[in-house]
């Protein structure tokens, strides 16, 4: 069984910065990649960005320069560093891997952009 637990989220203002966390409870070499999605009222959840097992990344082009995604094998974890936030990345954000098509979720840590 595989389990994703994010945490780091919270309440930041503009051009704030946070580094969400995701601990999975398996080995995340298992796991083809990780990603990180979210979901704000009333919009389509959207992958924002995920690694490969091989550590290539992908970024949605509304966060790229803006976000980093990272993973540490030896420590299960995944991250997603969010420089110069802005309003419209408040949502949830959901941690995910992949393994064999199938996809494990976390839970969702909320994120508020707002002065």
């Amino acid at each position: 069984q595989v389990q994703l637990v994010e945490s780091g989220g919270g309440l930041v203002q503009p051009w704030g910065s946070l580094r969400l966390s995701c601990a999975v409870s398996g080995s995340i070499v298992s796991l083809y990649a990780m990603g990180w999605y979210r979901h704000a009222p009333g919009k389509q959840r959207e992958l924002v960005a995920s690694i490969t097992s091989t550590g290539s990344p992908f970024y949605v082009d509304s966060v790229k320069g803006r976000f980093t995604v990272s993973r540490d094998n030896a420590k299960n974890m995944v991250y997603l560093q969010m420089n110069s936030l802005k309003p419209e990345d408040t949502a949830v954000y959901y941690c995910s891997g992949v393994r064999r098509g199938y996809y494990y979720w976390g839970q969702g840590t909320q994120v508020t952009v707002s002065s």
